[in-house]
């Protein structure tokens, strides 16, 4: 069976979505009720840019969703997918939790614009620019990240924000914290320590007050039970009760992602194949070191569409 899964922010990129807009209709209205439920063409600044403006946090968060909810519903309506019956369960990174909600039918198209949306502002309110970040960390096991985590957090704030794949763990936490870490880091072998190029400290207690408002935005919207279960970044565990997703969403602001425990348990639910929904095949990199044995697909043209569509 399949696990259809999601990517989160970073995955942008100018043109997004463009092509599957010309080629068929259904991406194209999935565009449209995007930019309807912003209140903005949101789908111009996919398209055309500018890039500073498709990176800003809140608008690159609907957009990624866009993107993947554009493919998805093109699965759906032009070439027979029906999670239920094709896919064992979805999962998305971060952000991407978000997409697989809305793919399984826990969320609507509108309701899950308009939340990322808010995550995207109340994640950038959260901490003033230039007090915190993220930074990668290349050739470090996850014992090792916990170490320099440890011995960095003399300097402030920091936590393991990303456990991704083998040897790639991403940290968050105050700027200070962050260079110490690298230092150390480097002493204890790793290979790179790459700043990334976000300008809030993700996934740790530094966004405490943007999971206060997720929760809030959360409480206005009707959460359905998934047509799959979804994994959550959270536990690396599967939920489909909407008030466990609830809960779950707004602790992912401040918790760990943890990626490669979801995609290792992948076989023991039954999951053969991962079908990656846009992102440039960064989630099926991802896989292929975590569980080797996985087949992967990443649907990112519309022959890519045709091509899976056979497979149906």
């Amino acid at each position: 069976m399949r696990a259809f899964i999601f990517p989160g922010q970073g995955s942008q990129l100018v043109g997004m979505g463009k092509a599957f807009a010309e080629a068929f209709a259904t991406a194209r209205e999935v565009f449209e009720e995007v930019d309807d439920a912003l209140g903005q063409r949101l789908s111009r600044v996919m398209w055309e840019g500018p890039p500073l403006d498709l990176e800003l946090t809140e608008n690159t968060q609907p957009a990624i969703v866009a993107h993947s909810m554009a493919i998805v519903r093109v699965l759906q309506r032009d070439a027979g997918l029906d999670l239920a019956r094709h896919a064992r369960l979805a999962a998305g990174h971060s952000l991407g939790e978000y997409s697989a909600l809305c793919a399984a039918g826990a969320f609507t198209l509108a309701d899950t614009a308009r939340l990322v949306r808010i995550r995207g502002q109340a994640m950038q309110a959260a901490a003033p620019v230039g007090s915190g970040g993220m930074t990668a960390l290349l050739g470090i096991s996850i014992d090792d990240a916990a170490k320099i985590v440890d011995e960095a957090g003399g300097a402030g704030v920091i936590v393991i924000a990303n456990d991704n794949a083998p040897g790639q763990v991403v940290i968050s936490g105050e700027t200070a914290a962050l260079d110490r870490a690298a230092e150390i880091a480097k002493s204890k072998g790793a290979k790179r320590a790459i700043p990334l190029p976000v300008s809030t400290p993700n996934h740790s207690p530094l966004l405490k007050s943007a999971g206060e408002a997720m929760r809030e935005a959360l409480e206005q919207v009707v959460i359905r039970p998934p047509a799959v279960p979804v994994v959550s970044n959270v536990t690396a565990a599967e939920v489909s009760e909407p008030e466990t997703i609830r809960r779950l969403l707004v602790e992912q602001i401040t918790s760990r992602v943890r990626w490669r425990e979801t995609v290792s348990g992948f076989r023991a639910l039954g999951v053969s194949t991962t079908v990656e929904a846009g992102g440039g095949k960064v989630l099926t990199g991802m896989v292929r070191r975590i569980d080797p044995e996985l087949a992967t697909v990443s649907i990112d043209s519309p022959k890519d569409i045709e091509t899976f569509a056979t497979t149906l």
